[in-house]
């Protein structure tokens, strides 16, 4: 394998590319993917199941989404759309 080093500074009209191949869908699937098996193995054994999963799953993305909504408002930050 193979490891490229560069830099991201917006000047390369190819970082663009390089960063959807980077954080493109199949990463971002792959990552979450990794963050539920993890909760599954942090989960007590007497608590080991689907249902109490997906709770906790739901509880740690809905806090992220409410921090990012909080951060938004703190920092004035603007949507990209």
């Amino acid at each position: 394998m193979v490891f490229k080093g560069w830099t991201f500074d917006g000047k390369d009209p190819e970082d663009p590319r390089r960063m959807f191949q980077m954080f493109g869908p199949g990463q971002v699937d792959h990552q979450i993917r990794q963050a539920i098996q993890f909760c599954w193995m942090a989960l007590p054994a007497d608590k080991r199941n689907v249902d109490e999963l997906e709770r906790q799953i739901r509880r740690i993305v809905d806090r992220a989404l409410r921090h990012l909504r909080e951060d938004k408002e703190a920092f004035g930050l603007e949507d990209d759309s």
